[in-house]
C-alpha cells in the first residue's frame, strides 16, 4: 500500500486540527452568547489561518513525496502529478 506524504506528520496534523475544532466551536459559542461582531470575526480570521496552515503543510507534503516520487517515475504520472498539484494550489489560493 502506497504511503501519503503527511505521514511522518500525520500526528502533528491532527493535533492541529483538533484545535482548530476547538477554535471553530468556540466562535459557536461565541455567537450563541451574542459576542461583538468584530470579535467574531476575529476567532473566525484566526481559524481560516490555522486551516491555510495545515493545507499549506499537506501541500508541501505532497509535493516534496507524491510528485517527487511521480517525477522520478517520469511519463504520464508526473503529468498527472502536476496538473493535480497545480489544481490544488489554484484551491488554495482562493
Amino acid at each position: 500500500m502506497e504511503q501519503h506524504g503527511y505521514v511522518g506528520d500525520k500526528e502533528r496534523y491532527l493535533a492541529r486540527l483538533k484545535r482548530i475544532e476547538g477554535q471553530i466551536r468556540g466562535i459557536h459559542r461565541m455567537i450563541d452568547e451574542d459576542q461583538y461582531c468584530i470579535d467574531v470575526l476575529t476567532q473566525i480570521s484566526a481559524a481560516q489561518s490555522a486551516l491555510r496552515g495545515v493545507g499549506l503543510g499537506l501541500l508541501d507534503d505532497h509535493m516534496r513525496h507524491c510528485v517527487a516520487h511521480a517525477v522520478h517515475q517520469g511519463g504520464e504520472e508526473a503529468d498527472v502529478k502536476f496538473k493535480e498539484v497545480s489544481e490544488a494550489v489554484a484551491r488554495l489560493a482562493r
